[in-house]
């Protein structure tokens, strides 16, 4: 077990910062009373109005106002008619920013992709809006892992080709 990662983690401005840092913390999981927690091997940002790649950049609607709510909350989405998308808000209130979970390892098993990992850890709607810690059943730990700068590589996101390619080619994917 290691230090829960609280609100002021994700309070910076600096979303893609916090998602490189993201990289090697370990994503807990409350599941019929056992605990477990994956190393987070992947992770995207999103960040702000400006970001044509964003759920925010048209402004606010009902599916991503929790990204203009508190750091250290999840936002949890349903896309293409089937899956559930994990994410964490950054930023301060009423700046649109979040983090997407894209990939865990555990000493036995790595998930790779954001709807794999969802499924894995049976998150969905339920934990929309909700603050990252043991009472919500998902949290985020530091467990000390401290990894070379050149171990995470950055890359364009997943996904995002609708997006202008200033936007869509941006190096806002980091991931062992």
């Amino acid at each position: 077990m290691g230090k829960i990662l609280r609100k002021e983690f994700f309070e910076s401005k600096n979303t893609v910062k916090i998602a490189r840092n993201l990289i090697g913390k370990f994503l807990a999981r409350r599941l019929r009373g056992k605990n477990k927690a994956y190393m987070i091997t992947e992770a995207e940002a999103y960040d702000g109005f400006k970001d044509e790649a964003s759920h925010a950049h048209c402004g606010r609607t009902k599916r991503n106002e929790i990204m203009f709510g508190h750091a250290g909350c999840w936002y949890v989405y349903f896309t293409y008619g089937m899956h559930w998308m994990l994410n964490i808000v950054t930023g301060p209130e009423d700046y649109p920013a979040a983090i997407l979970i894209r990939g865990i390892q555990s000493a036995s098993r790595q998930i790779n992709g954001p709807a794999k990992l969802t499924k894995a850890l049976k998150i969905n709607k339920y934990l929309n809006g909700k603050p990252a810690d043991k009472k919500s059943g998902l949290w985020i730990e530091d467990r000390g892992i401290n990894l070379k700068p050149r171990s995470v590589k950055s890359m364009p996101r997943v996904g995002v080709s609708y997006a202008e390619p200033v936007w869509s080619n941006k190096k806002y994917r980091f991931l062992i």
